[in-house]
């Protein structure tokens, strides 16, 4: 696993290892950052359930002007804690310990792009769907790593699907605000 492109190319980032960790591959990564592109630079990116940090990394990497990783497990926030000091990102990069969920229903903050992968298949991607709305700015956009066989919402609360698009068993959801909605080509 190595970070793409930017400031941090080609860094090798260490993942933590087990049953229920799954990083992005590389086919994945790019395509999700050529997705939201012009999102990227001089935004705020949140990675949550992030295991390795891997996706904020890439942001930051690609000029990001700030992120924030949250994952609940002490070994996967102590690999991202040396993945973002590796690449030297530590000056735009802010950990939380703790609950994705939780963080998304409490937080003031706002956010550019939201990258949603938790642990697939266990009901946390659509829980974490319908409160990321309030986390998101009105332009931004959430993405959400998926297999092809879980099926998210057409819309939530404060949310509509734009696009999905699909990677051998994989698949990326692009969300929106609703105000947007009449805007936005399907």
């Amino acid at each position: 696993m190595r970070v793409i492109t930017g400031s941090a190319r080609g860094r090798r980032l260490e993942s933590p290892t087990g049953d229920n960790v799954r990083p992005t591959t590389d086919v994945v990564k790019e395509a999700v950052f050529s997705i939201v592109q012009f999102s990227v630079e001089g935004g705020m990116f949140l990675d949550a359930f992030s295991g390795s940090g891997q996706m904020g990394i890439e942001a930051l990497s690609r000029g990001a002007a700030g992120a924030v990783f949250i994952d609940s497990s002490r070994r996967s926030m102590n690999i991202i804690k040396r993945n973002i000091a590796l690449c030297g990102l530590e000056d735009k990069a802010r950990t939380v310990s703790g609950d994705s969920i939780s963080f998304l229903e409490n937080t003031n903050e706002k956010f550019d792009i939201i990258f949603l992968d938790p642990p697939y298949m266990t009901g946390l991607l659509q829980s974490a769907l319908s409160k990321s709305g309030k986390a998101l700015k009105d332009n931004g956009v959430v993405i959400c790593e998926h297999p092809k066989e879980e099926k998210l919402p057409e819309k939530t609360a404060e949310l509509y699907l734009v696009r999905d698009y699909r990677y051998g068993k994989i698949m990326i959801s692009l969300y929106k605000k609703h105000e947007q909605e009449e805007n936005e080509p399907r």
